[in-house]
């Protein structure tokens, strides 16, 4: 007897199938089309490793700042009914649906000669065209999908635990500490490497607010553009593949993390 074929089941799979071998076509032909001696060499290139030093620097503290602050508006918006939450969740996600174009003008705008700028500025903070700029533009640019991972995370923990907790005596504060945050590790761990991966890759928010000046802000998409924009293709192309790189290992830390909580 031959079981019956789930026709729903095999589209769903050659569907599947069909989108990952695009992307592997895509992705390999970085390496297909590469010359792996002009790679090898490009990868001791000095504005290379500088970028890439720059990449990760800003990236690690984008990202860290990104969860310093996901981790308490996710809970909010998760837990709590207050006046305002439906404006605050809209235009906290208002930058997932802009392009990295127009949220780089608007930050741009705010930060540039305006008080907060100038302000920002008088205290030894000034964020456009500069490194700090940077790392504000992955910050916002990042904090949209920490947020959401955050408050999906916190709404499949059962409250009544901390209301349990609560009831024993534990103040709310220690309640998120001992109770909430340690089943919420795998969303927490999956928050951090999106944010990390999302500051890496972050290109057009940073060239509007920091410029993308060679050897002092080109961040690895950075320099990426500007190698495609002096015609140096090769250089691009070994900027490209470091970006997958650090992302595969990224996101494979992420599994291997995740299997073991």
């Amino acid at each position: 007897m031959f079981r019956p074929v789930n026709l729903f089941r095999l589209v769903l799979v050659a569907l599947s199938f069909g989108v990952t071998g695009i992307l592997v076509l895509a992705i390999g032909s970085f390496f297909v089309v590469a010359d792996w001696a002009e790679v090898g060499h490009n990868l001791l290139d000095p504005t290379l490793l500088a970028s890439l030093r720059l990449s990760l620097w800003t990236a690690a503290s984008s990202a860290l700042l990104v969860m310093l602050c996901a981790l308490p508006i996710g809970l909010a918006l998760s837990r709590y009914a207050f006046r305002g939450r439906g404006l605050v969740k809209a235009v906290v996600d208002l930058p997932v649906a802009f392009p990295e174009l127009v949220l780089g003008l608007c930050l741009l705008l705010c930060f540039g000669k305006t008080p907060v700028g100038k302000w920002l500025s008088a205290v030894g903070l000034p964020l456009v065209f500069t490194k700090q700029g940077v790392v504000a533009a992955q910050f916002f640019t990042a904090l949209p999908y920490a947020i959401r991972i955050m408050k999906s995370t916190y709404d499949f923990i059962d409250p009544r635990l901390e209301f349990v907790s609560r009831s024993l005596g534990y103040s709310s504060l220690q309640t998120f500490w001992n109770v909430t945050l340690p089943m919420a590790k795998s969303g927490l761990v999956a928050a951090g490497v999106i944010s990390f991966a999302r500051c890496l890759g972050t290109f057009g928010t940073v060239l509007i607010l920091a410029g993308g000046s060679a050897g002092k802000t080109d961040t690895l998409p950075i320099h990426l553009y500007l190698n495609i924009s002096y015609g140096n293709l090769s250089l691009a192309m070994t900027s490209g593949m470091v970006l997958i790189a650090v992302a595969f290992a990224a996101i494979f830390l992420f599994e291997k993390t995740e299997a073991r909580l």
